[in-house]
């Protein structure tokens, strides 16, 4: 169906603009006055003025936590499904979500389910899809919604934790690297020229940093491309299964970020599984959903796949998990006793807020050890770099002092 762009003014005065889908100009034109705005432009959509993206539609767990928390008000003010979908539309900030509600409210008045709706649009997860028609099917659309709020903003908390954990460092490292920069390629070559016309004899250690400067000014173009080329090679080879199975791997064996990556995976996959199983999804389809939210790390992936092979064989979930030998024992001891007792979804989710506290702790105590840690290795450099600078100084000084 052909989009349209649009300019209109709202009920309160104010200039409202946006997309709609529609068979033809004149019907788009004929929704947007039936919802109350008097359009002042309207043209087709082209690849001029449309929004451009590359591959899926980028949502934020946090734009869909707030997505469904909206939902749930509208509804439960009285407000049928496809008229607060078309509130939703037109106060929701998100770009890629508010195009896919349009399309949403099109679909549900052709009769459409919100779920067979929800399965054409790629903004919306598989998670999302599935609870969504599981709550279609036993009449709980409503909770649903709220199921889904909760595990995307529990995604989003973790998700911050994560890279609160890591910008940090990498904000230090990029500043490091601009500093050891600008002092190799001017700070020390504009100083040693002073010593260029006297007959001092340069340590070891300021040989070896002129060395270095010299190289940095001279081949500064070569290593822009080694850091370009390796930079790139790395992105394309971290995309292949190889790639993600030997990151993955390397991930798990770094000191300090291996057991946040287990306690990160433990709590996503307990999480999104008590969810949907909560919703009524049957098991196999929930670990293949639960698989593929687990994109984070392969190998846990893997072993989420091989969990749900297992299972449809009529093994229960424990054993695969604890075949794999990637999730800890007492991941393991509770979803036995939950299936024993058939509590697994009460289990799961003991699971998930356990290991999501221990995110949180385990991010504070590698920040703790991490700060110190790079501040030395700052302090050393610097002073290798200082030491080089000081040292022909001291040297003259002595040469003049025994003339």
């Amino acid at each position: 169906m052909p989009a349209y762009m649009y300019r209109a003014i709202g009920p309160d005065g104010k200039e409202k603009k946006g997309n709609i889908t529609a068979t033809n100009q004149e019907q788009a034109a004929s929704k947007l006055k039936a919802d109350g705005l008097i359009v002042t432009k309207i043209e087709p959509q082209s690849a001029l003025n449309k929004d451009i993206t590359f591959g899926a539609p980028k949502v934020k767990a946090r734009d869909y936590a707030v997505y469904c928390r909206q939902f749930v008000a509208i509804i439960k003010a009285g407000v049928s499904v496809i008229n607060a979908l078309q509130m939703m539309s037109e106060q929701t900030e998100n770009k890629a979500l508010k195009a896919a509600t349009v399309s949403l409210v099109d679909d549900l008045g052709k009769g459409e389910t919100l779920s067979s709706a929800m399965r054409k649009q790629k903004v919306f997860p598989s998670i999302f899809v599935n609870l969504v028609e599981a709550g279609e099917a036993t009449g709980s659309l409503e909770t649903a919604f709220e199921r889904m709020a909760l595990q995307f903003e529990k995604e989003a908390k973790l998700k911050a934790i994560i890279k609160k954990a890591t910008i940090y460092p990498i904000i230090v490292l990029i500043v490091a690297v601009g500093v050891i920069v600008a002092m190799m390629t001017f700070v020390i070559p504009n100083f040693m020229a002073m010593f260029a016309d006297m007959d001092v004899e340069m340590p070891a250690m300021t040989r070896a940093v002129i060395a270095m400067s010299d190289f940095f000014v001279d081949y500064w173009w070569l290593l822009l491309i080694i850091v370009v080329v390796l930079t790139v090679f790395i992105k394309i080879y971290s995309q292949t299964i190889s790639g993600r199975v030997l990151f993955g791997t390397m991930k798990l064996k770094l000191p300090g970020m291996g057991q946040l990556q287990t306690k990160t995976n433990c709590a996503t996959f307990s999480r999104t599984l008590s969810t949907l199983l909560r919703a009524g999804v049957p098991m196999m389809e929930a670990l293949e959903i639960t698989g593929n939210s687990m994109d984070a790390n392969i190998l846990f992936q893997r072993a989420v796949y091989q969990a749900r092979d297992q299972v449809s064989n009529g093994v229960s979930l424990s054993k695969p998990i604890k075949m794999c030998g990637l999730f800890p024992p007492m991941v393991v001891h509770m979803v036995s006793i939950g299936e024993e007792t058939g509590e697994l979804e009460d289990m799961l989710e003991n699971i998930a807020e356990y290991y999501e506290e221990e995110v949180a702790e385990a991010t504070e105590q590698m920040m703790a050890v991490m700060e110190p840690m790079i501040i030395v290795v700052l302090a050393v450099i610097v002073g290798v770099i200082i030491m080089a600078i000081l040292q022909p100084m001291l040297t003259l000084y002595d040469s003049i002092g025994n003339m």
